[in-house]
């Protein structure tokens, strides 16, 4: 050190900030960092998907009102594939790799643009069967992605490299498959849809057979829960505009109030259901993260599905709508159940203690389905149903913490079960 620059030191003087070089090698995270967190290009990734996902749910909202409910299901569950697939991929990659340098930046807003494609694409393939723009905007997204592998891959050796050449080859191969969806007649697309979601979900495990990617548990758990997030805060948005639009014509608001309640106290208890546990704890490795990455393609669907089903209550309330009262309540009600036993399925049971416990979510759901028989009263029946559950959880949390010691049979995780 010279003597100059140990006297700026010891003055005090801040030493310039170091700027990081425009391209880096993109290789792998420790899975041990601290302080992970979402950096800001990853929320702007997710905004944007939002936009697709908002898209799917107001074609499902038509398809439902004018009573093709089948086949608007099917179209929603293949777009909204579409949609959560390249954003999970996106999510591990970053969650492994992310080096946030210029030409990660770059392709990763080529993905951004492949979505907002797709969401353009999404209003033809329910009206017209026309898939051409969604295939289109999703291969953007795909390739874009397959680019990153094997940007990985040059700057991997052995049995990483092998994995990630893996993942770029399976990603690459699967787009010539999903074509189908465009040359094909349209009865046999559903048999396409079918053979590629298992292409697809299989390229992850045969990719990670002999190598798993370093991605870290609670940089996961924070970005699948931000997703949640911004999923239910659409769900609000739809249900709120919904209202506000039929408010706006002068329908009777004593038709309308139940439902804005009822919608409410679903995603209150939604919300609170899904973040009470800490999920990070269970990604320990490959195998319960795949069950629990994969699952996630219906909590999201059918929290977002939760919306258009409000939505399609209020039109069918306002009048708007040839459907019945119980087709309209079972637009909620059908996916707000799904919702719960998912999220039980994939969060809760690991973290409950004792039967009672276990049961409140599943009974909760099984309640949630006989709101649907109860007339104009169900999507509020079923509000109050779940924030119930809620209570539930959380008075026999308190009961387990009141035993001896104030830890309960459960110790440390009775903390966590207030659901």
């Amino acid at each position: 050190m010279t003597s100059s620059s140990a006297s700026a030191r010891g003055s005090g003087s801040p030493e310039p900030a170091r700027i990081p070089r425009p391209l880096r090698p993109l290789t792998a995270r420790g899975r041990h960092e601290s302080h992970r967190v979402s950096s800001p290009l990853e929320l702007f990734f997710d905004l944007c998907f939002v936009v697709a996902i908002a898209q799917a749910g107001v074609e499902l909202v038509h398809a439902v009102a004018e009573g093709h409910a089948g086949q608007g299901i099917l179209n929603y569950a293949m777009a909204f594939f579409a949609i959560w697939w390249a954003w999970m991929n996106f999510t591990w990659f970053a969650s492994a790799y992310d080096n946030d340098d210029v030409l990660y930046r770059v392709v990763t807003l080529v993905q951004i643009a492949g979505v907002l494609v797709l969401a353009a694409g999404i209003s033809r393939a329910f009206s017209q069967h026309d898939f051409f723009l969604v295939w289109l905007g999703y291969v953007i997204m795909r390739v874009a992605m397959a680019s990153q592998w094997l940007r990985a891959a040059r700057c991997a050796e052995g049995a990483e490299r092998r994995m990630a050449v893996r993942y770029a080859t399976g990603v690459l191969l699967c787009q010539i498959g999903w074509a189908g969806l465009v040359l094909l007649p349209e009865p046999g697309r559903p048999w396409v849809f079918l053979v590629m979601v298992f292409a697809e979900l299989s390229v992850p495990v045969y990719a990670e057979r002999a190598h798993a990617t370093s991605w870290h548990p609670h940089h996961i758990a924070e970005r699948y829960g931000l997703f949640t997030i911004i999923v239910l805060g659409e769900t609000v948005s739809a249900a709120t505009v919904a209202v506000k639009s039929a408010a706006d014509e002068h329908f009777a608001l004593g038709e309308l109030l139940p439902i804005a309640a009822g919608g409410l106290l679903i995603v209150f208890s939604a919300w609170w259901i899904y973040f009470v546990v800490p999920i990070h704890g269970h990604l320990r490795s490959n195998h319960e993260s795949f069950l629990w990455g994969y699952g996630h393609y219906l909590i999201f669907a059918s929290a977002a599905a939760i919306g258009a089903g409000l939505e399609v209550a209020v039109e069918q309330a306002a009048g708007k709508s040839h459907l019945s009262a119980l087709e309209a309540s079972a637009a909620v009600t059908l996916p707000s159940a799904l919702y719960l036993i998912t999220v039980w399925a994939l969060h809760a049971r690991h973290f409950k203690v004792g039967i009672a416990q276990q049961l409140v979510l599943p009974t909760t759901a099984l309640l949630v389905i006989c709101c649907t028989f109860l007339g104009r009263w169900a999507v509020l029946a079923a509000g109050l149903v779940s924030a119930l559950a809620v209570t539930a959880g959380v008075v026999l949390t308190a009961r387990m913490t009141a035993g001896p010691g104030g830890a309960g049979p459960g110790g440390d995780r009775a903390e966590h079960q207030a659901a």
